[in-house]
């Protein structure tokens, strides 16, 4: 199911049955823990390795190109990229030595923070993988891949700021360590990487260049739509739907606000992986909805880590149900809301709308787990992934490098709620 598909039979909440328990049914998720994902074959089932001997975009590359587009430490070229007519030259040496570090402590280093400190980068290796499923070369185009990983940075400040989450990959959020309005400078300023990327990637292609800024421009204005209607939340629409036992139009509304704030970036990502293999338009417009079905799937993923806590190496990385904390109008919440008795969903909604401690929001993240909610989420999200890679696949050529793509596509998901 797209996150937008319309005719679906409205989904209605349980009437009261007084003899219903969460154990009656045999097939429910068994009380106390919280489940895992059901298993898709969402493409087919081998682990990425070496394509026929040719060395991809790897992790090391990677590396490199952000670490060109956002150094370590203070450099007169990041200056001048980032300010490319501003007259430099005629500064004093110590003046524009103050400048360089004023520039990269300003916007360069709560980016770079951020990024040094994790994060699984599956963007900038499902873009490189396109490419390299169409036939095509990707390593000259690594500045463009690693405009991704820091657009999704930037973001991750953004979402941070506006969530008052504490804690990023572990550590303190961006704005706690630099300050909320210099986060807030640095995360918007990391969308413009892709502008320095493609400067650097595409110089003397303008009608390519034309397309590439366009798909990316229209995935930027897409995920701010999609995060106004994430900030607005879906308070008024979950009280309807507790009111009428429908929760049709609150699930469509969650499931288009993954759709643009997740799924429209990642999609723009795999577009503009096709535009630069050449691809013909049939190729772009499905291996674009692959981006899209991978990222409002991976959103979905996300809801449901959210509630299973989310650690690295034994470590929580953010904290438990925060979603819930934050009272926030969830897809498991949601699907949960659907499949429980009207009044025990109406109590629950009524919880977490006045707000829970974090003992509170434990036992509300079990009581959703337990109605089998998780394991939903976690099923659709992979039908997703599995329709539209269908798709994608019979628009290429078979080789190691498609298969590859499938497999990747498959893992994202897994490996989050794994």
């Amino acid at each position: 199911m797209t996150a937008g598909r319309q005719g679906k039979a409205n989904e209605t909440i349980t009437p009261h049955d007084p003899r219903r328990t969460t154990d009656s049914d045999p097939g429910a998720p068994r009380a106390g823990r919280l489940p895992g994902p059901h298993q898709h074959s969402a493409a087919p089932a081998e682990p990425r390795r070496a394509q026929d001997g040719r060395s991809g975009y790897t992790a090391q590359a990677l590396e490199r190109d952000i670490d060109h587009l956002y150094p370590e430490l203070p450099h007169p070229e990041t200056t001048r990229d980032l300010l490319p007519s501003t007259g430099t030259e005629i500064l004093l040496p110590e003046t524009a030595r103050r400048l360089h570090g004023r520039l990269h402590a300003a916007l360069i280093a709560p980016v770079r923070q951020t990024v040094d400190h994790g994060g699984r980068r599956w963007r900038p290796t499902l873009a490189a993988t396109v490419v390299e499923a169409l036939g095509a070369d990707s390593r000259p185009y690594g500045p463009l891949w690693a405009a991704c990983e820091l657009l999704h940075t930037g973001s991750l400040i953004i979402d941070d700021i506006q969530d008052g989450a504490p804690l990023r990959r572990g550590r303190p959020s961006a704005h706690l360590e630099h300050g909320t309005a210099l986060a807030i400078n640095a995360g918007t300023t990391a969308y413009f990487s892709m502008h320095r990327a493609i400067r650097q990637t595409l110089p003397d292609d303008p009608r390519l260049r034309s397309r590439v800024y366009e798909t990316y421009l229209d995935a930027l204005q897409a995920a701010h739509a999609g995060q106004a209607l994430d900030l607005q939340g879906h308070h008024e629409e979950m009280s309807v739907a507790l009111t009428t036992g429908d929760t049709t139009v609150v699930r469509q509304l969650v499931a288009q606000t993954h759709r643009l704030k997740s799924g429209a970036p990642v999609a723009a990502v795999f577009r503009i992986a096709a535009l630069v293999a050449e691809a013909d338009p049939a190729q772009c417009d499905a291996l674009a909805a692959l981006g899209e079905a991978v990222g409002t799937a991976y959103q979905i993923t996300d809801d449901v880590a959210d509630l299973r806590g989310v650690s690295r190496q034994g470590a929580a990385t953010k904290r438990v149900a925060e979603d819930l904390l934050n009272a926030k109008v969830t897809y498991p919440l949601v699907r949960a809301l659907a499949r429980m008795p009207q009044d025990e969903a109406r109590q629950l909604w009524e919880q977490v709308r006045s707000g829970l401690d974090a003992d509170g929001a434990a036992r509300a993240a079990r009581r959703i787990a337990d109605c089998g909610a998780l394991d939903e989420c976690a099923d659709e999200a992979h039908r997703m992934v599995y329709d539209a890679w269908k798709k994608a696949s019979d628009r290429l050529r078979p080789s190691p490098s498609g298969r590859s793509l499938g497999a990747l596509c498959a893992e994202v998901l897994h490996s989050r709620i794994a």
